[in-house]
This record gives C-alpha cells, structure tokens and sequence, in this order.
C-alpha cells in the first residue's frame, strides 16, 4: 500500500456523522473513533498469520472488543490492560494465547495475575524469568529481544539500542536459555520491537534480527513477532508503509527459520498506532480567538490533559474547522492552536522542543468548532486530571451510529477517593 495522504482544513463531517451533531450530543471535548477506518487498518495485515493489537495505544473495552470480534489477539502491558483484554471478552489461554503480557518488570500485582489466570508473558529482563519460573514453572515464555539498534518519529518513541529500557539485551540469549531451563520454562516465542513510527528501513532490519535470535535459542521457537512500529500519516502527501515489502520480508525469515527446525514457526504483528490512530479525532470548542503581537491564537477547550503527543513530541496531528454556521467558503490564515490550562506548553501546534509553529486554517470565531485528526492514538489513553480538568468523553462511530463508550468525567468522580485529613 502506497497510497498518498491527503487532509482538508474544512469538516462537516465523521464517518458521515454531522461533527455539529456529535458535539451538540456528546459535549466537547470530546474523541471520536471511526470502527470502519479501524477494521480497514485491521484488513491491511491479514497477510500475517496473527495480528496482535498493542491495547496501550487506545484501551477503551468498546475499541478492544471491536478489534476481539474482528479476529485480533490483544497485548498487554500492565495488569490493568490485563483486565481490560479480559473485560472485553478476551479469555485468558489459548493458541495462540489470545492476551499476552509484554513488559520489562513485573509489578507485584501483575506477577500475581499473570500466575493466577495463566497469562503468557513476553519477557523484557532476565529478572522477569526468574520471578516467573519461581512461581510457575513449566510454563511457555516468549522473550522481548532489544537487537541494539532502535528507530521511532522521536527519540521518546525509540525503543531499541542502549538508551532503551526495553528488551533482553540481544548478546544475552545465552544466559536467558540458562535461567529458562534452571524453571523448566520453554522460549517458545521471540519478539522485537525497535520503536513506534519508525520506516520500512529500519523496520526490515527487524527480521534479520529476529532470524538471528531465533537461531541461537533453537527449535523451541515456534513463533516470532515483529512489533509494532508501522507509521501512519500525519502529514500531506505523506505515503504509507509498503506492507507487501515488508511482510515478504517476514515471511522469508519465518520460513528460512521453519526450514531449519523443521516445523511451522507463526509470524505475529503487533499493531497499535496503526489501527487506532486515523480513526480517531477530538472534536474541541473554540472559546477565544486572540492576537499577540503576530500571532494569532485560536483557543479551545481541550488541552495537553487531553492530547498530550505535542508537547510531548512535538507530535504533528492535521486540523480542520467545522464551522457553526456551515460556511465553508472561509479565508486561510495561519494561526497557533492553543488549550485552556495554566501552562505556557499547552500549544497543539508546537514542534519538538517547545517551539511554536504556525498552522494554516480557516478563519474562525468562537463557536465555531475544531477537529484534532489522526488523534486514535496516545490520545485518551494519556490523559490527565491536571488543572482539575475532566477526562474527555469517547464516542465510537459504528454502522452509523454514534454510540457514548465512555461518558465525561464529573467532577465528583475526579475526586473520588481523596479526603481531607
């Protein structure tokens, strides 16, 4: 798939739904996810054996029991995910194992579960073979593998090389294969995954890597997982990952490696952005159009509490207006995107670094409303409480119909759980 993205400043619309309708119903802000663009995301990698949706990038139980009832396994990163695969109606074991945990260390609490309800874990340190083959052994164990090389859009999203927390370091194989047989534990699965939002360079590298892995833990291996990592487009005329490429270059490592122990060796992706993130947009409320000296300041009523990716990144998401009054025929100017917290990086137009840039957009008055694009990802799912502000609503749009997968946060609910001494 190569096709080109385009993006327009002007939107009536989701999914054929009035953006007016949706937030006269639902408030703002407010996200939106489209289940046609997931489930197109979802058709894209069919050619792989087993998808596996990394839940972290959007874990509302309506999105993962969509991507459930399409045929995805689930990964886990915290016993909270756990819970959520489960709450969505994933059940426990199986083969493949429908949920699996992936981490660097187990909290207490997610040793706990993983051992009462018999949760496959992929294993990001050599503690965590210990710890588990303490407590269950005989079981099956993938290993995360860091290759010592990483690629993400930033240096945050990089989740490879020595900077990385991530992963078995990859010279420490050996030592893993020692701990696992001293607990009687299989390594029946490799997994690497060198960043989020990297490109098909790097991406290809991945296979080599887990090719070489594969070779030195053995025949016990019968599946491999490339990650995640596969971008989506942010930008105009940005292309897409060739899938075909890539996966020619999977399944060439999988069967090189199915030849040499002699059986079938599965091939797993594991998804997150690119399921999630163009089906979503926060769908926010101009409440102040300013001037400062030259820049022009179009405030809304969503903040980083909401989307935090550019002030995290300097995340770049595509932006439209959907005006109250329906004109659509409106002048372009560039303007700065701003949210309403007591924080001077609370800008949705900002490059890496804290530098302020300027976007192209209709004119616009209070009212009028604005629509962050392509925010499906490590949009809710990073939001806060700061300045006492709710947790957005989420609505998802499915056979078109808009239906409230998480109502807005009241005030009494934020406080739940606080007192006063």
């Amino acid at each position: 798939m190569s096709d080109t993205s385009t993006f327009n400043t002007m939107r009536t619309e989701i999914a054929g739904i009035d953006v007016l309708d949706l937030a006269r119903r639902f408030g703002t802000p407010t996200f939106v996810y489209d289940a046609a663009t997931i489930l197109r995301r979802l058709a894209d990698l069919k050619a792989f054996d087993h998808v596996r949706y990394a839940q972290k990038a959007c874990s509302n139980l309506a999105v993962v029991d969509l991507v459930r009832r399409h045929g995805a396994l689930v990964d886990s990163v915290s016993a909270g995910e756990v819970h959520r695969a489960l709450a969505a109606g994933y059940t426990p074991e199986g083969t493949p194992p429908p949920v699996v945990y992936t981490a660097d260390v187990f909290t207490r609490e997610s040793l706990d579960l993983v051992v009462e309800k018999n949760i496959h874990v992929n294993c990001g340190s050599i503690d965590m073979i210990d710890q588990l083959g303490a407590r269950a052994p005989g079981r099956q164990i993938t290993l995360r593998i860091n290759p010592g090389f990483g690629h993400g859009h930033s240096q945050k999203t990089n989740t490879g090389g020595a900077q990385s927390k991530h992963g078995i370091w990859h010279d420490q194989i050996d030592q893993c294969i020692g701990r696992a047989e001293a607990h009687d534990l299989t390594i029946a699965g490799l997994h690497v995954h060198i960043g989020s939002g990297t490109d098909l360079e790097h991406l290809s590298q991945v296979c080599g890597a887990l090719e070489k892995a594969a070779l030195t833990v053995g025949p016990s291996v019968t599946s491999i997982s490339v990650g995640g990592g596969l971008p989506i487009p942010y930008r105009q005329g940005e292309t897409r990952v060739d899938l075909d490429a890539y996966y020619a270059l999977c399944d060439a490592a999988r069967k090189r490696l199915a030849q040499q122990f002699g059986h079938p060796v599965t091939l797993e992706i594991e998804p997150g952005r690119y399921l999630a993130a163009e089906a979503g947009y926060l769908i926010a409320e101009i409440r102040a159009v300013k001037r400062q000296a030259d820049n022009l300041f179009y405030l809304v009523d969503a903040g980083f509490n909401n989307l935090a990716r550019p002030i995290l990144y300097g995340a770049y998401h595509p932006m439209s207006i959907a005006p109250a009054d329906g004109r659509t025929d409106r002048q372009e100017r560039d303007v700065v995107v701003g949210g309403p917290l007591c924080e001077s990086g609370d800008i949705f137009t900002q490059e890496e670094g804290g530098f302020v840039a300027h976007r192209r957009l209709p004119e616009a008055t209070v009212g009028d409303l604005l629509v962050i694009e392509c925010a499906g990802a490590y949009g809710a799912v990073m939001g806060s409480n700061y300045n006492s502000q709710p947790m957005a609503a989420e609505v998802l749009l499915e056979d078109g119909q808009a239906h409230l997968v998480r109502r807005r946060q009241t005030f009494n609910e934020m406080i739940q759980g606080e007192s006063i001494v």
